[in-house]
């Protein structure tokens, strides 16, 4: 079984460029038979970075020979390289059509175009419409989409050329939404703020039956008093803290006289203060800021006692104390000693140990002066509120020392958004995103500025739909508003990005401006712009050559190939295709290579 296909001479083709276009047969006198293709339109990829061809494919007659095949492979090309190959286009000249019925039906011929080819009359011309979805993989910064034209048929030859059906503008790609980053950093504004700190603590004591004396060796009472002194004791010892107060609240058993117990727990905690005044070697003036009272217990804890114990009593107890909510506990008691596992509850669930809580404030000093707070940053973090640090970051030079107080503050306030922000903001400066996340995304709630800032590390982890997720919620912050745009950009949503950009009137908006055809608007940002990069220079030379100003352009873009990539770039700009012959342009992209 034979196989008819096609011929091509690509190593031919691809050095050739753009040849003029003469397809033939056998016969040399077809020369000035030349095939077509209109409309050559600029196509821009779509948010599916697909480019829609549509055109006419024009054929004269006698174009190629009524013995040939005239096949037309439309293929993406990025100067001489092929990116895809689309669906062919197949024409049949009526002798060869016939020659390949008889071939097919007597000698066993496999056509691998057949699906594709149509019986065409060459003795006429022809308009043949030609519409196809090409994909274009969305690193491509430009190229053409070409017609590869073959003859096949007579056995002996076969010509290959070329013509342009579409040229492909990927402006977008000028964009990097990484580098492009608009990132908030937070200026924290620095107010002197009275320092209080407040805190509590507890300590489990035995007394011996309606006693108040503290036993040091009763059960753990040594062990707790010294907890309640090691605390109270850093306060009184710490020369930044001023001791503002001392509560102390004693507790005394459920059962018995409200009166009695309320009495006794305030002797309890009275014998605390006074055992935690000698301790810690207070004056009489500072143990006046020592007050006691007493919290009365309650039956609470004993009905979690008996909750917890699975007791078959706990619902006659729990109604008694809902029924008696409110009144003295004297009431409520009164009612469960009546009850058969009244002795159960006295032997098991009435607490041995009775509860001393202890509350204190304190004012730690305030630093006001830069130079003292350098030094006291050096030696005491832990004595700064947020305010104070978030200053000393200002106060540090280098992006090293500026993280360092970051994280310390982090450390002391977790849900600091200003030190989570700007730590994340001096990470993703340095690449680092893994890092940066997981500082901004522990936070809890987020401020404009952090929400942004987390989108931002979504954007360098090439999480697009994450961020435009968050950016979309935030679009009232300019920054947050902009970065958006970079990421429609990046999805080809060109009017939407456009539409986001467009006032920040710099080189990006003009880039948005060209894509979606405000060539003037575009010229009006780069006239006023004062960037003056490589990539910049290549904005204003796009806009000159729309403009038709091949000198400007040639100025402007002059300045641009410095940058090898740039450079790079030109060769396939659809915007330069027009200026694509003149010696001075190609000479200008040679970059030690040939175009």
């Amino acid at each position: 079984m034979k196989t008819v296909g096609m011929k091509f001479r690509y190593t031919q083709l691809l050095m050739a460029g753009v040849l003029p276009l003469v397809v033939a047969g056998c016969a040399a006198s077809r020369a000035n038979k030349k095939v077509s293709v209109s409309p050559v339109e600029t196509l821009t990829p779509d948010s599916a970075s697909e480019v829609n061809v549509d055109v006419t494919i024009n054929v004269p007659k006698h174009a190629f020979s009524r013995r040939s095949r005239l096949v037309v492979v439309p293929q993406l090309m990025q100067q001489d390289s092929l990116i895809a190959e689309c669906r062919p286009l197949v024409l049949d000249a009526p002798v060869f059509y016939k020659k390949m019925k008889r071939e097919k039906d007597l000698g066993g011929y496999v056509d691998t175009l057949e699906a594709q080819a149509r019986r065409v009359d060459n003795g006429s011309d022809l308009s043949v419409p030609y519409t196809e979805k090409v994909q274009v993989p969305a690193s491509l910064t430009g190229g053409r989409v070409v017609a590869v034209l073959s003859t096949d048929g007579c056995g002996e030859c076969s010509a290959v050329d070329t013509v342009d059906m579409a040229y492909i503008a990927n402006l977008p790609t000028l964009i990097d939404p990484v580098e492009s980053l608009h990132l908030n950093w937070i200026e924290p504004e620095f107010v002197v703020r009275p320092k209080i700190v407040e805190g509590r603590g507890e300590a489990l004591l035995q007394f011996a039956m309606n006693r108040y004396d503290i036993n040091l060796s009763l059960g753990r009472n040594r062990e707790e008093m010294n907890g309640m002194l090691e605390a109270l004791g850093k306060i009184v010892g710490d020369s930044l803290a001023t001791l503002n107060g001392v509560s102390i609240y004693g507790m005394a058993s459920a059962d018995g006289s409200y009166a009695l117990n309320d009495r006794l727990a305030k002797n309890r905690a009275g014998s605390a203060r006074d055992w935690l005044v000698q301790n810690l070697h207070l004056s009489a003036q500072d143990a006046r800021h020592f007050s006691v009272g007493a919290r009365p217990e309650g039956w609470t804890p004993v009905l979690e006692a008996m909750r917890a114990d699975g007791h078959p009593d706990t619902t006659q107890v729990a109604e008694i104390l809902k029924k008696y909510e409110g009144q003295n506990d004297d009431v409520a008691e009164r009612y469960i000693r009546r009850l058969a596992c009244w002795n159960d509850i006295r032997t098991r669930y009435l607490q041995n140990d009775r509860k001393v809580v202890y509350e204190y404030t304190y004012t730690l000093k305030s630093f006001t002066t830069d130079a003292e707070m350098l030094d006291m940053y050096s030696k005491r973090p832990d004595a700064f509120n947020e305010e104070e640090l978030l200053r000393v970051s200002t106060l540090k030079q280098t992006a090293e020392e500026k993280k360092e107080v970051y994280r310390t503050i982090l450390h002391y306030f977790p849900q600091s958004q200003v030190a989570a922000n700007n730590l994340a903001v001096l990470l993703l400066r340095e690449g680092k995103s893994e890092e940066a996340g997981r500082v901004i995304e522990a936070l809890e709630d987020y401020s404009p500025e952090a929400l942004n800032t987390r989108a931002a590390v979504y954007i360098y982890k090439n999480d697009y739909e994450k961020a435009v997720e968050l950016l979309e919620t935030n679009v009232e912050l300019p920054e947050a508003r902009y970065n958006l745009g970079l990421v429609k950009a990046s999805f080809r949503d060109l009017p939407a990005a456009y539409g986001l950009i467009k006032d920040y009137k710099d080189v990006n908006a003009a880039v948005l401006a060209l894509s979606v055809n405000r060539n003037e608007e575009a010229a009006r940002i780069m006239e006023a712009c004062e960037d003056t990069t490589p990539r910049a220079e290549y904005v204003r030379a796009l806009v000159k050559a729309r403009q038709g100003d091949a000198d400007a352009m040639m100025d402007h873009l002059a300045k641009a190939v410095a940058e090898k990539g740039l450079r790079e770039r030109a060769r396939t700009e659809a915007d330069f295709m027009d200026y694509s012959t003149r010696a001075d342009f190609r000479e200008l992209l040679k970059g030690g290579e040939g175009l």
